[in-house]
């Protein structure tokens, strides 16, 4: 009887024990997980698809130079017509980047940009930015982004 309750006691001990030391380690920051070079896979204007990478019939050929590169603490847009924007980046709560103090200053915005994150992977992150793009005839754009 001793030997039964004493093994039901260290099989409940070890599965507790196991049970604890599993729990998944928090993610990193959003700030973290987006701190790369991201390059554009699809760009949707106003709702219509106007780019997919490797794609042959692409309305706007030129997003495949759109990059936003946030692997150090200067950011660098480079946007659909191939002009280059340098500044800082931040992320706001969970899901709002902000690139800010761009030079030179992107046409109407102050020098600002800001995105809502809309998912992020380790590959993959979508952004909408939360203005219309005077460079692109103010549409509201949404860019599914990956790395590399």
């Amino acid at each position: 009887m001793k030997k039964s309750l004493f093994a039901t006691l260290l099989s409940i001990l070890v599965i507790g024990i196991l049970a604890v030391g599993c729990k998944k380690p928090a993610p990193p920051p959003v700030s973290e997980r987006i701190a790369k070079n991201w390059t554009a896979r699809i760009v949707q204007e106003n709702s219509t698809t106007v780019f997919t990478r490797g794609g042959t019939n692409n309305a706007k050929p030129g997003y495949s130079n759109f990059r936003i590169d946030l692997s150090t603490a200067t950011a660098t847009l480079r946007e659909v017509d191939n002009n280059t924007f340098t500044g800082q980046w931040e992320v706001q709560g969970e899901n709002k980047l902000i690139l800010k103090n761009l030079t030179p200053q992107p046409t109407g915005t102050n020098g600002t940009i800001e995105f809502t994150i809309d998912s992020i992977s380790d590959t993959e992150l979508k952004l909408t930015r939360t203005t219309a793009s005077q460079k692109t005839g103010g549409t509201m754009n949404v860019y599914t982004l990956s790395n590399p």
